[in-house]
């Protein structure tokens, strides 16, 4: 008979009493329980001391890991990271009483494994996210293959009631060649501000020169970085930067570099440098930034 935390663990680190009555005994489930190597998250389900939070929580409240959660769930990035799980529940479910802290919703969405499927997980988390966040979800899910822009259109497509529009608009934005979170918030402020020209990983190329831009504008030849201090933390890094940023230079390109900071709390001043470059005045999506 397989050990009660075997169990736990092949089921993402948790499960009801009734799911591992079906494989192991009372008494085990009893002794791990006293013994320490589970534990109970709420009345008939337990879990090992590590399981995955928002799986936990998931099946502590009889419902599914969604939103943000789903998306780390299935790999996706995202751009901040949620403080609490987020768990939907059937419409109708009652609250259970649970030691699991988490943000709860309430909807009929479909699941693998207690978890909202890619799809409805993107879409889920453009209907609550501001764009800057709801686009880098979506992105990152293109990029990395884990939905496809045709099937997240025609998940859009379909939907209806509130936000059905806004959530559309966001669909159709997404673009797979974005290759961080931090890109992707970036060209939510170039959207939101109305700043046209940028796309996405702009190569520029030569006989004995080759480099990608975060983001390009071909015309203006305008590059802009989102720099993470993770892609830019060593020496020799630093020496392959400097060299990049000359030889671009000498090629006419003009390459304004944002850090996490200027693009995640200085909004204003990252608009009025590029504005400042490219000489045209922005005009705000007011549709998108109230939606």
């Amino acid at each position: 008979m397989p050990e009660v935390v075997e169990v736990l663990s092949g089921r993402g680190g948790s499960a009801t009493f009734a799911e591992l009555r079906a494989v192991v005994s009372g008494r085990s489930i009893r002794n791990a329980l006293l013994a320490g190597q589970i534990r109970r998250t709420a009345k008939g389900v337990y879990a090992v001391p590590k399981a995955p939070a928002a799986l936990a929580a998931a099946r502590s409240y009889g419902g599914i890991v969604s939103y943000l959660s789903a998306a780390q769930h299935w790999g996706i990035k995202v751009l901040k990271e949620p403080v609490r799980p987020h768990i939907t529940l059937p419409p109708g479910r009652a609250r259970r009483v649970t030691q699991e802290k988490c943000v709860l919703h309430w909807a009929d969405a479909p699941a693998m494994d207690d978890v909202t499927v890619p799809v409805r997980t993107v879409l889920d988390c453009i209907r609550a996210l501001p764009l800057a966040e709801a686009l880098a979800v979506a992105d990152s899910a293109l990029h990395l293959e884990i939905v496809d822009q045709d099937e997240l259109s025609e998940a859009a497509a379909r939907l209806r009631g509130p936000h059905r529009r806004r959530i559309q608009r966001v669909v159709a934005l997404a673009d797979g060649r974005a290759e961080s979170v931090l890109e992707s918030a970036l060209r939510a402020i170039l959207i939101e501000a109305g700043i046209g020209g940028f796309e996405p990983q702009v190569v520029v190329r030569d006989g004995s020169f080759s480099a990608r831009l975060d983001l390009g504008h071909r015309a203006a030849m305008i590059g802009l970085e989102a720099d993470g201090f993770e892609h830019h933390n060593s020496r020799s890094q630093l020496v392959k930067d400097c060299h990049r940023g000359v030889n671009l230079a000498i090629r006419g390109w003009t390459i304004l570099r944002f850090s996490w900071e200027d693009v995640m709390y200085d909004r204003d001043w990252v608009i009025a440098s590029i504005t400042a470059m490219t000489g045209a005045p922005p005009h705000t999506n007011s549709q998108l930034r109230a939606a």
